[in-house]
């Protein structure tokens, strides 16, 4: 079983990363291998709906060498957990907007398969977070 963790963060060692990396030790530790993607730290673009994806099945027209590899690499995945840092009570505008895109673009890849969601912060906002 491959789990596939995305790391919405700015930061790549940040407390959501050491979420993650909690959680995926505990799945190694049951047998799954597991790997973190992190998103980055420059700009994400939004997804436009501009539909180019449906001409071309599982890729995002934006190239960032983002979206396409984890769509590539959910089509491997038998699992996911998202992982967001919690900035003014809602998930960060990274992990939004990568979430968009691969689901629109690459829907097949993540259909029926499993997923589960972490959210990293110091006071409130993680229900309305993971809710989202």
């Amino acid at each position: 079983m491959k789990i596939l963790l995305i790391n919405g963060s700015s930061r790549p060692n940040g407390c959501t990363y050491t979420a993650l990396r909690e959680i995926a030790d505990t799945l190694e530790a049951g047998g799954a291998e597991t790997e973190i993607l992190f998103l980055g730290s420059g700009p994400v673009r939004d997804c436009t709906a501009c539909r180019t994806c449906q001409k071309t099945p599982g890729r995002c027209v934006f190239d960032d060498d983002m979206v396409n590899r984890i769509i590539e690499k959910a089509r491997e995945a038998d699992g996911f957990v998202f992982g967001t840092p919690v900035y003014y009570a809602h998930p960060s505008g990274r992990i939004l907007s990568v979430l968009d895109r691969v689901f629109y673009a690459g829907k097949d890849a993540f259909a029926h398969k499993p997923g589960a969601a972490v959210a990293s912060a110091r006071r409130a906002g993680t229900t309305a977070s993971v809710d989202v």
